[in-house]
């Protein structure tokens, strides 16, 4: 009796997380089209969390592609295949693993850090103060964080897809005596729009789910220094199931568009 009243408590604070989610994300979608806008915080986000991510991203994207590249190339070499390896690192990378990759990194570095800093100001009662005083903080605080993200994401994604193909390129270098020319005239004749444009459009939604999560946790933070914390830590959680769930809805909407 015991286990089923804790089950039935965790799925009512489930389905009203998932509530109060759902709510977040409209009020943010109807404060994003009121003016004023606030363009200025918006540049500052982006490039806090933009160019401040850029080494992350690409350190990560270029060991993703030395690691792809060195576990493949003995397989493909098994097959007499690896001729084909530019060809399947980069559809491999540009679809799926670049993309979501890049994704859960920043909901590491980004989703955290904004979970982490809204808290603080709910817990110092800053959102209150502002409140008082005549401004609108979900604007200020929300929108412009959430608009940033989902801006940057994308490209983010193409600046760690590009890193990872040079880290592939190393190895193929080295590995097989590939010429840069030869290595990436095999990459652009095997991607096609259509590897591009899916994963362009699923990074937006990555981001749009890092910065909603991540701005909800921290806007609606209980009180005190763990509640920051706790605030972070469930954003990444959070996010991460989230990110993987945007993942599968949209290879299995991509997959229908390819078979029709």
């Amino acid at each position: 009796m015991i286990g089923l009243h804790q089950i039935k408590s965790q799925l009512k604070s489930f389905f009203i997380e998932i509530g109060g989610l759902s709510l977040f994300t409209k009020r943010f979608f109807i404060e994003s089209f009121k003016r004023p806008y606030e363009r200025k915080e918006l540049l500052v986000q982006c490039y806090s969390m933009g160019n401040r991510s850029l080494l992350l991203v690409g350190i990560t994207g270029f060991i993703i592609g030395l690691v792809l590249t060195l576990q493949t190339r003995p397989t493909l070499m098994n097959f007499g295949a690896v001729s084909w390896m530019p060809s399947m690192v980069s559809i491999s990378i540009v679809r799926e693993v670049g993309p979501l990759i890049t994704a859960l990194v920043c909901a590491g570095r980004i989703g955290s850090g904004i979970g982490a800093e809204l808290g603080s100001m709910r817990v110092t009662e800053q959102i209150d103060a502002m409140e008082v005083s005549g401004t609108n903080p979900f604007k200020f605080l929300v929108v412009t964080r959430v608009l940033a993200i989902t801006f940057m994401l994308p490209l983010l994604v193409l600046f760690g897809d590009a890193i990872a193909l040079f880290g592939s390129y190393l190895v193929e270098n080295v590995k097989g005596n590939v010429s840069f020319m030869l290595y990436f005239n095999q990459v652009f004749d095997s991607l096609k729009f259509g590897d591009i444009l899916p994963a362009t459009i699923k990074s937006f939604f990555f981001g749009l789910a890092i910065g909603i999560v991540g701005c909800y946790k921290g806007y609606f933070c209980s009180k005190g220094t763990a509640g920051v914390g706790k605030a972070a830590n469930s954003a990444v959680v959070f996010t991460s199931l989230l990110l993987f769930i945007i993942d599968f809805i949209a290879v299995f909407v991509t997959d229908i568009f390819y078979d029709l």
